[in-house]
Parts: C-alpha cells; structure tokens; sequence
C-alpha cells in the first residue's frame, strides 16, 4: 500500500484491463467495480470536454454504491483527429476507417480521470500528441484481425503491435495513450 492510501480503499470503475494493468504496477491496492453506462455524449463537446464528461458520468453512477472510506477513480479516453473523436470501433468495417485516417497523421489522445468520494470530486485530463507513419492495407487488416482492437478508441493500442511498428513520434504520456495517466493520478491522489 502507497503511504497516502492508509485510510482510504480505492475502486476503480472500469474494465479495462490497461488501467487495471497500470494501476496494478504503480503499487496501488484497489477494487474493481465496474457498470455499464451509455457513452454516448452531446454533440456539441469537443476534445478534452468529452471524456471529462464521461468519466464523470461513469463516476455519478458509480459512487452511489460505495461506502464514506472509499475512494473511486473512473477514466475515459478519446482519439481526437482532425476536429472529431475517433470512438471504439463496433466491428472490423468501423476499425479499417479509423486506422486508415489515422495513417500519416498526427492525432491526439486524451484521457480524462474524475476522483470522488461522497464529499469531492477533482476532474483533469491529460493529452499526448502522436504521429503515425503511413499504414498499409495488409498492415491494417493484419492488425485488426489479430489483436481485435474494439475495445480501444481509435482501434488501436499503443503497447501492441501497432504501437510497436507504426507509432513515429509521441509527445507526452506514453501511459496515457495506453488509457490511464499514472504519474498524474499518484500527484493528484497525493493532494486528494
């Protein structure tokens, strides 16, 4: 246990094996609890402002079933290309589009963390800048269909293979692009 979280047991509300992955490796004892919400958000958000509003959501809907000594963390995290989102992809048609855009270019990726118990919430997102080399059809197909990146926004993950093969240059948190920035998190939690 971290010698700030004597007194508090924190849950992390998400599935994702990433950010459990992270967390796990930073040295924290935490819970998982996790819900299904709908990601869906207004149209009118941009960048940044997205995934702070779905982790929020994902945090009002979570913290009703945990206790005063309990400490939730919910995260959400967005491809941003060229003034959209790139999502999680449904299916392999939704994962080529979104690669094929991606090949070339510079995106960003932001991750936004809400921590919150019964009696604060502190919100702040991160954002890392990556560029991607130009990708080819069998590249993408390969990727696609051996990693099955749906459950990554932008359809892809930057610690598999094609993180490894096509990502050019990266400024920021590597472990933000991978859904969870965890120098961010401890620095926030330490002040929490």
């Amino acid at each position: 246990m971290l010698p700030h979280q004597k007194h508090q047991h924190i849950v992390l509300g998400s599935a994702s094996p990433r950010r459990k992955a992270l967390l796990k490796e930073a040295g924290f004892n935490f819970s998982i609890l996790t819900a299904d919400i709908d990601e869906s958000f207004p149209s009118h958000l941009q960048a940044h402002e997205i995934p702070l509003y779905l982790s929020q959501q994902k945090a009002k809907h979570l913290l009703p079933n945990l206790n005063e000594k309990q400490l939730l963390i919910t995260a959400d995290t967005i491809v941003w290309l060229q003034n959209h989102a790139l999502n999680k992809p449904a299916n392999f048609t939704e994962a080529y589009s979104m690669l094929s855009e991606l090949s070339g270019k510079t995106h960003e990726v932001y991750t936004a963390v809400c921590i919150s118990n019964h009696n604060k919430q502190v919100d702040f997102f991160v954002k890392t800048t990556v560029q991607f080399k130009e990708l080819n059809h069998e590249e993408i197909s390969y990727y696609i269909t051996t990693f099955q990146p749906y459950d990554k926004a932008g359809a892809y993950g930057a610690q598999d293979w094609i993180g490894l093969t096509a990502i050019e240059n990266l400024n920021g948190s590597y472990f933000n692009v991978m859904g969870l920035p965890v120098k961010e998190l401890y620095d926030a939690l330490k002040t929490f």
